[in-house]
């Protein structure tokens, strides 16, 4: 279940997953008055979803979201959008040091328990909100941060095991990405999207060595 609720901000949403209903919206409405725009998700699949199509400025995970959890749907965050995206754990199940210490290992970049103080979590929240750079470098093409770095190294000639290597992800997180390149690009094969990213300016092609003429250079 995904829930859109609206508040002031002129930003993108931030994402509050947690399956615990009342929770959620009590979260939801703390954010509302603050000035954000909320969208909500009851599971972990749900959230996921949600942040792969609209990219949000920030996620609040509870670690229980169904049969994904939250620390899962935190690493595949990570992996396909970058470290730009501020995560945050908001837990009142899993509230031991050591399920913090999990927490910010696979990639968190906050971890707050319940029941939390609310001008704590929403002064943290917009900190990682202004201290970010966009999550997403959205092109025309809709292209994601993270899509934008692929298509650039597959500019740059490399394979998809070296793409791997680079992004630190994995060679199938990789054809996944090649695969949503094709499709927003509208093309069928490498050659085909780096010609279009070329075209529209979407990545720098190689500039040529330029000479500056003699005229311009001066001797002291």
């Amino acid at each position: 279940m995904v829930q859109v609720a609206a508040g002031d901000a002129q930003q993108q949403p931030v994402l509050v997953a947690d399956e615990d209903e009342q929770s959620r919206s009590v979260l939801a409405g703390l954010l509302n008055d603050a000035g954000f725009d909320v969208i909500e998700a009851a599971a972990g699949e749900d959230a996921l979803a949600v942040a792969r199509q609209l990219v949000p400025s920030a996620v609040i995970l509870e670690v229980p979201l169904g049969n994904i959890s939250g620390y899962e749907v935190c690493r595949a965050l990570r992996e396909e959008l970058g470290d730009d995206l501020p995560i945050v754990f908001v837990s009142g199940t899993r509230t031991e040091s050591y399920d913090r210490a999990a927490g910010l290992i696979v990639g968190a970049d906050d971890y707050l328990v319940k029941p939390y103080a609310t001008d704590e979590l929403l002064a943290r929240l917009r900190r990682l909100v202004r201290r970010s750079r966009p999550a997403i470098a959205r092109s025309t093409s809709g292209l994601t941060r993270r899509e934008l770095e692929v298509l650039e190294l597959l500019a740059d000639g490399r394979s998809a095991q070296e793409i791997s290597a680079v992004l630190f992800i994995s060679a199938k997180t990789v054809s996944t990405h090649v695969e949503h390149i094709f499709s927003k690009l509208g093309v069928t094969s490498r050659v085909q999207a780096v010609a279009v990213a070329y075209r529209d300016g979407i990545v720098t092609p190689p500039s040529e060595v330029t000479r500056q003429p003699a005229s311009s250079v001066r001797v002291a």
